[in-house]
């Protein structure tokens, strides 16, 4: 069967696969990761397939459908987001008109809201929800016989007689060993240099190392909507053949980050990859996800394998937020992990976010302090972004502070985040001129500016990340929202 994978054409470097999809003031643009994973399965499955990162490529919705029309598909499977899925929906609908494909969307919107998803447009036949990798070459095998049975297929909800059915459930990958390496399907159909992620050096190769998380937090969409709250993981062995694998087939990549929800969950694993990582002398420079109480031998470890820089979710300064976000970390731990993380020689990009359940201006103070008192290497600050299907989301549409379901209003007319969530006392646009705040006020400090400039000049590679990341990101920094 003839397959198109299409991450949609919406708002140029629109990064649909961020855990909030948008186009990122410091110019990030995520890989389309599930996408790809997904089309390995199918490609191993014996389908033609076509993975189009549209985004990326700069392909608006006009030559979007001329490719599509001359590949010819017979099932279309498109990544959604929230903010773009009623362009989404536009877009398959195109697409059925001009190639008479089968259209099925998938990704965390259409996950948490299957049937609402079908009852937007006729011309979306299906959704294929939460980890779609097999329910999609399922759903392919019933499509290539005389008579499909899409009954059978578990994990798919779709249109039949003008009735939505919802199939049961698929349970999660167990075997992730089984999957082809997502870095071998961007190798066969996407550019590296198309992808980039401010923290990181350019051009990287991003990978997981496993699905799902086991911690608690109450408003990140990927553990409630797609992969569930466990963590399951490949083996070591895998892990090391696809570094290996990525180490001939991109010799010009620079990092590779390991895009899993919370790599460091299991301290254990971390400790015995980096021993295997070093017993097979990879000599890769590597960055991932953690949290903030990773212990410091095992941040040593990390450090003599190749590991560069932590991507932290810190969230806030105040105990208080933490424990109503359901993190699960103490504002001890997290000085003390900076610290151990500064005397390991590992560079921290802390993760800051405004707004969450109980914040009020002076919770914010104090985060923005304490960013600048913890003084990672480089900081986001993001206003709540909630998303259908996690807690955060139904507890602001439940207490009335949800600005609007209108999903369009998720992303402003550039494609940058447009927080939803107002209260009396601490206004959406409040929320976003505080954001701005916070970015001044750690980036233009005297201390944090030398160190950049001093960095730069001692390491080409760090350069040109902050090179490349500091020209989109200045003008924000200057600018402020209007």
């Amino acid at each position: 069967m003839r397959i198109l994978m299409l991450n949609p054409p919406f708002k140029p470097k629109f990064s649909r696969t961020s855990r909030s999809p948008a186009v990122s003031k410091g110019g990030c643009v995520y890989y389309p990761m599930w996408l790809a994973y997904a089309t390995g399965v199918l490609e191993k499955a014996g389908h033609k397939v076509k993975l189009l990162d549209a985004p990326a490529e700069g392909k608006n919705r006009a030559q979007t459908l001329k490719i599509a029309k001359r590949f010819k598909p017979e099932l279309c499977a498109l990544d959604t987001s929230t903010a773009s899925i009623f362009n989404d929906l536009v877009v398959a609908e195109k697409l059925k008109d001009a190639t008479g494909c089968f259209t099925a969307m998938m990704g965390t919107h259409v996950s948490a809201l299957p049937e609402w998803t079908l009852q937007q447009n006729a011309a979306v036949d299906a959704v294929a929800v939460h980890e779609y990798d097999y329910t999609l070459r399922e759903l392919a095998e019933e499509l290539g016989k005389k008579k499909p049975n899409l009954a059978k297929v578990k994990g798919l909800v779709y249109r039949s007689k003008g009735k939505i059915i919802r199939n049961e459930s698929r349970p999660f990958i167990k075997n992730l060993d089984e999957l082809p390496f997502v870095s071998a399907v961007y190798k066969k159909h996407l550019n590296p240099r198309n992808y980039f992620y401010p923290a990181n050096l350019y051009p990287e190769i991003t990978i997981v190392t496993g699905r799902g998380c086991p911690f608690r937090c109450t408003y990140c969409v990927l553990p409630q909507t797609m992969f569930s709250r466990s963590y399951r993981t490949r083996s070591i062995e895998s892990v090391i053949a696809e570094l290996k694998y990525i180490k001939k087939a991109f010799p010009k990549a620079k990092e590779v980050f390991f895009e899993d929800d919370t790599l460091t969950a299991n301290p254990y694993r971390v400790r015995e990859m980096c021993d295997a990582m070093l017993k097979e002398d990879l000599q890769l420079t590597w960055s991932t996800n953690a949290r903030a109480d990773v212990d410091f031998f095992t941040l040593k470890k990390m450090k003599k394998s190749g590991c560069r820089l932590l991507c932290v979710g810190i969230e806030s300064g105040s105990q208080e937020i933490l424990n109503n976000i359901r993190k699960g970390t103490r504002i001890e731990t997290i000085r003390r992990f900076m610290a151990d993380a500064k005397r390991a020689g590992i560079l921290v990009h802390g993760c800051f976010m405004l707004g969450n359940k109980g914040e009020t201006k002076e919770t914010i103070r104090k985060t923005i302090d304490f960013a600048k008192e913890l003084d990672p290497d480089t900081a986001q600050f993001f206003p709540i972004m909630v998303y259908p299907g996690t807690e955060a989301y139904e507890y602001f549409r439940r207490e009335g502070f949800l600005v609007s379901e209108d999903y369009a209003q998720w992303v402003n007319e550039e494609g940058s985040h447009n927080c939803m969530v107002s209260r009396p006392w601490l206004s959406s646009r409040e929320l976003v001129q505080l954001c701005d705040m916070g970015r001044r006020e750690f980036y233009l400090r005297p201390k944090f500016l030398a160190g950049k400039v001093k960095e730069g000049l001692a390491d080409p590679k760090e350069f040109m990340r902050l090179a490349k990341g500091g020209k989109t990101f200045l003008k924000y920094i200057v600018r402020g929202t209007k």
